[in-house]
């Protein structure tokens, strides 16, 4: 058993290098069609057994690699006794919002021993990507690559590339993560945290009782360029993620291409991708560390610890064994190869460096003037506890999320689907407000002076097809000031302003960059700051928008918009297929 799992894994990583040989620059487009199977499998890591919720018997799921304009059908048959869905992050799902995923906005969840087959066109959009569960947190080992291949050359001297490696980075948890969730919400307290960080399933040797098998080991040539696709599925942390003595070079996010940037580490949130070129150029050949640490900005308790791979360069190098691989870890040091956990002002400085290519063959297509402006404060709340029960909350109260104080609540059926047959009585209202219903110092607030309580509803807004949408993300201080990886489904968008403190629609919408900035499906906004999006409302239907942290989102950290059909058939909404889930 423990063979065929470490073989699973080896078969990504081989596939995926083969299909970078077989699919780039294609510009043939055709049907792609798989079968997922949601199902256990009995898994093993540091010395823990457990039953893990898988995708065709793998960890990390296998992974989907199609091209650019080829059409999609992917067929996910329910194996377990729970309901489950399947979110492909970042594909904008034009037209076809069934095809999203999220359980109760845009689908039911296929209930168990059913299928669902979800088919969309992949449609101006190239480059890396991921798929997971969107249900409770089956997205701890739910997971994998979700890979475009473009039309056309990449921009990047792809010519010169040697091969690829996907490396998906995710937690452990000894717990089942199901009741670490219900746990969460019956007593009101903050979650556990994980046992380890993986790279592709793996913990690496830093971790006790981690061998030489759970060490994700990377094979490479000198004197080549590879391509990394980094992929960041954990469920609750923002990460740093660094390969030892060599630079990295940033040419795409969120699977859009970017002007180069080099660095010697990255700081990216969970549903975030980031392609990387990388140079073998040590001549001396050996091992490097691979290692992926915690972006820390919360108080809440978190996975103190650090997940190491290895680049192996081939030649006259004799591979080391364990304990010596242990012993180079020690000596060479993390510390040495990643920033600080609290390095707040590296992770500011590396998400200001990115800006989008803008060039006349992918140009940025950022609205320079807006239709509708959205703010809303994205805010950590303290409810008071029932009278019937006790709460282990801060202050003997509960943990709970909000946007513009609303707490949102998924309801018990499809909100796509009630609002394409108009019945959205008792499912959604249109009114979520969108500005703080009271201002204040957003990130100075003294919580001991602000009721923390947030209104409970499924309330979202409604704008125009074609709409040129403006939404500020404000921080707040409730409980602590905090870095939210907010994704947007159904569109990308661009990251125009950021700043920390309260935002002033006076004053710095005038310093918003509306030449190059960064498209992305998902932006971590500031710690005690804010970000400024601006999207192209010109996708039909229902989408949601929450913080990417599970435990957030859990609490109600979310929001949701309704774009309306355009004048023009190719504008509107296509009707659910006939397999459609119901509640």
């Amino acid at each position: 058993m423990k063979k065929m799992e470490n073989f699973g894994i080896l078969v990504i990583s081989t596939s995926l290098l083969m299909f970078a040989t077989l699919l780039p620059y294609s510009s043939a487009s055709t049907t792609r069609r798989f079968h997922f199977n949601v199902e256990w499998k009995k898994v093993t890591r540091l010395c823990h057994t457990k039953q893990l919720l898988t995708v065709n018997g793998q960890y990390p799921g296998p992974s989907v690699v199609v091209h650019e304009g080829d059409t999609v059908e992917i067929k996910v048959t329910n194996r377990i006794a729970h309901n489950t869905t399947i979110h492909w992050h970042g594909l904008r799902q034009y037209r076809t919002g069934w095809a999203d995923g999220p359980a109760y906005i845009t689908q039911c969840p296929i209930r168990s021993k059913q299928s669902y087959t979800y088919r969309f066109k992949v449609e101006d959009q190239r480059g890396t990507l991921l798929w997971h569960a969107h249900h409770s947190w089956q997205r701890a080992s739910v997971y994998g690559a979700f890979i475009i291949y473009p039309r056309r050359p990449y921009p990047f001297s792809g010519s010169h590339i040697q091969s690829e490696i996907p490396i998906i980075l995710g937690e452990w948890w000894n717990d089942d993560v199901d009741k670490v969730e219900k746990e969460m919400m019956k007593t009101g307290a903050g979650a556990k945290v994980s046992d380890a960080y993986t790279l592709n399933g793996l913990p690496g040797p830093l971790y006790p009782c981690s061998s030489t098998k759970d060490t994700f080991t990377a094979t490479v040539d000198a004197g080549k360029t590879y391509i990394l696709r980094i992929i960041n599925a954990a469920l609750n942390n923002e990460l740093f993620f660094a390969v030892s003595n060599h630079t990295l070079t940033v040419v795409e996010v969120d699977a859009v291409y970017t002007k180069p940037v080099h660095t010697k580490a990255i700081m990216i949130a969970p549903g975030q991708t980031t392609t990387l070129l990388l140079r073998t150029d040590q001549r001396s050949g050996g091992e490097f560390l691979i290692a992926a640490t915690p972006y820390v900005t919360s108080v809440f308790p978190f996975d103190n610890s650090t997940t190491v791979g290895f680049l192996r360069y081939n030649g006259k190098n004799k591979s080391v064994n364990y304990v010596n691989r242990r012993r180079l870890t020690t000596t060479l040091s993390t510390r040495a190869v990643l920033p600080d956990m609290l390095d707040t002002k590296f992770a500011t400085r590396f998400s200001e460096s990115i800006k989008s290519l803008g060039s006349t063959e992918y140009p940025c297509k950022v609205p320079t003037a807006i239709d509708k402006r959205v703010i809303t404060t994205i805010s950590l709340n303290l409810q008071d506890c029932p009278s019937n029960r006790t709460c282990d909350g801060y202050n003997g109260k509960s943990f709970f999320a909000s946007m513009n104080n609303i707490s949102f609540v998924r309801p018990p059926i499809s909100i796509l689907e009630s609002y394409f047959k108009k019945q959205s009585k008792g499912v959604f209202t249109l009114d979520f407000p969108e500005n703080p219903r009271n201002r204040f110092d957003f990130t100075g607030v003294n919580p001991v002076t602000e009721n923390m309580n947030a209104e409970f509803g499924t309330k979202l807004f409604e704008v125009e097809f074609g709409a040129r949408l403006e939404i500020v993300f404000q921080g707040t201080s409730f409980l602590n000031i905090e870095n939210h990886p907010l994704h947007v489904h159904g569109h990308n968008f661009f990251v125009v302003g950021r700043g920390f403190g309260n935002f002033d629609p006076e004053k710095d919408p005038a310093r918003y960059n509306l030449v190059d900035p960064p498209e992305r499906n998902t932006i971590a906004v500031p710690t005690g700051g804010w970000a400024a999006i601006r999207i192209n409302a010109d996708n039909p239907g229902v989408w949601f928008i929450h913080c990417h942290l599970e435990q957030h989102t859990s609490w109600g950290l979310a929001m949701g918009f309704i774009v309306k059909d355009g004048p023009l058939p190719s504008q509107t909404l296509l009707p659910p297929p006939r397999d459609f889930p119901s509640c």
